[in-house]
């Protein structure tokens, strides 16, 4: 156990100090995800429907803030950013406290989506900034894997809310989970301080500059392709299991457990694959081989008796794992490698934006392809997936615009 944590423990330094503001920060996230929307249909009394719809809205507006608060971090600086925004989450958070209206929850709910979405673009630049190239994708991989505890741990917490089911049991753990982003915010004042980036003589560096960039456009759009693997498993798999299988519902849970589980172990070697765009492509091809035969294995199981079906489902699951670790591999990789010095933060934004389209789109894909067609709606993911993995070598091999950038001058 002993060799185990040192593993997964990051090396001392900037790493560390960003994972563990990581830690503490997605503690906070794991409590709101987890109880609530429970809370506002519950405590507060807000209809079902005016909650769903004041998540997508806030979600939409998240995904348009992605790529400005992004360009802020690389005007005001990574670090300032990332603090800025992850206490703009906090106190966002702390809204919910006093939330008594549809009104009011719109308000908050927007408020806490578009901070969210600046606190990755930033963090997203702050790895960048703070952390040699070479070493930025094994990073990002020790901060996953504080994600996937912090989130972890914070859904503990969010459950001893729903059990406990008062209105100030709900209280408590918001401010608790208010509290986690202010935590973070003060993490980041030990990362060290660095110098920004300008644009060379003659660059464009406005807040639309990466949407003339044809070559990242193009990883992106594919990148939303492959994104869909997480949506895939959170929300097609439930689908198909009580629909379309014999396996019991209960298998749904253990089966996340097991992908949480071996995220958390394996993250950090496959972190090794891929440096560059080059070898960041060869992951994502690899990535999108993985997910196309989970979505075969997945479809396999609607044909099998129950504990055939078990087995079929646990064994996808693994190859899912793979895919997801080679997918988070190659997407670090090339969004790090494509992004000009000087405009990391709005690249990274438009790059996390493709998490988010993904997320919007999977729920009524599975809907429609897989609760309604069944097997051949996975067979439709897999042919995508592939597809868009199989594209990605080409994609990073568009030649670029010209664009330099110089440090700046302190």
């Amino acid at each position: 156990m002993r060799r185990l944590i040192r593993q997964l423990a990051p090396p001392a330094g900037v790493v560390r100090v960003l994972a563990l503001g990581n830690l503490i920060r997605t503690v906070g996230t794991g409590v709101v995800m987890s109880m609530s929307v429970l809370y506002f249909v519950g405590p507060v009394g807000l209809p079902v429907h005016t909650v769903g719809l004041g998540m997508s809205c806030a979600a939409v507006l998240a995904m348009m803030a992605s790529v400005p608060a992004g360009h802020l971090a690389d005007v005001l600086g990574a670090r300032r950013a990332a603090q800025f925004f992850v206490i703009a989450q906090g106190l966002a958070v702390g809204t919910y406290l006093v939330v008594d209206s549809g009104a009011a929850f719109f308000a908050a709910a927007a408020l806490t989506a578009v901070a969210d979405a600046g606190s990755s673009a930033a963090r997203g630049a702050l790895v960048a900034a703070s952390v040699p190239t070479a070493e930025r994708v094994r990073a990002r991989a020790y901060l996953r894997t504080a994600t996937n505890l912090g989130v972890s741990l914070g859904a503990g917490a969010g459950a001893l809310a729903l059990a406990v089911d008062t209105r100030g049991g709900y209280l408590t753990a918001l401010a608790f989970a208010g509290l986690c982003f202010l935590a973070s915010a003060v993490t980041t004042t030990f990362v060290p301080a660095v110098a920004t980036v300008r644009a060379a003589a003659g660059t464009r560096h406005s807040v639309l500059h990466v949407f003339t960039d044809r070559r990242f456009l193009a990883v992106a759009a594919l990148n939303v392709v492959l994104a869909t693997n997480a949506g895939l498993l959170t929300v097609a798999l439930p689908l198909w299991i009580s629909a379309h299988t014999e396996a019991p519902t209960a298998l749904y849970p253990l089966l996340l457990l097991v992908n949480t589980v071996l995220v958390v172990l394996l993250q950090l070697r496959f972190a090794r694959l891929a440096n560059d765009a080059r070898q960041g492509a060869r992951a994502l091809r690899w990535a999108s081989t993985a997910l196309a035969v989970c979505c075969l294995v997945f479809a396999a199981a609607g044909a099998l008796p129950g504990r055939l079906a078990v087995l079929v489902l646990v064994i996808g699951t693994v190859v899912h794992v793979v895919g997801e670790l080679l997918h988070s591999t190659g997407a670090w990789a090339v969004s790090y490698d494509l992004a000009p010095p000087h405009a990391q933060g709005q690249y990274q934004g438009l790059f996390g934006m493709t998490s988010q389209i993904a997320g919007a789109l999977v729920p009524l894909g599975a809907s429609l392809l897989i609760v309604d067609w069944g097997w051949p709606g996975w067979l439709v993911f897999a042919l995508a997936l592939l597809a868009a993995g199989l594209a990605m070598p080409l994609a990073v091999r568009i030649r670029p615009a010209p664009d330099r950038a110089l440090p700046a001058v302190s």
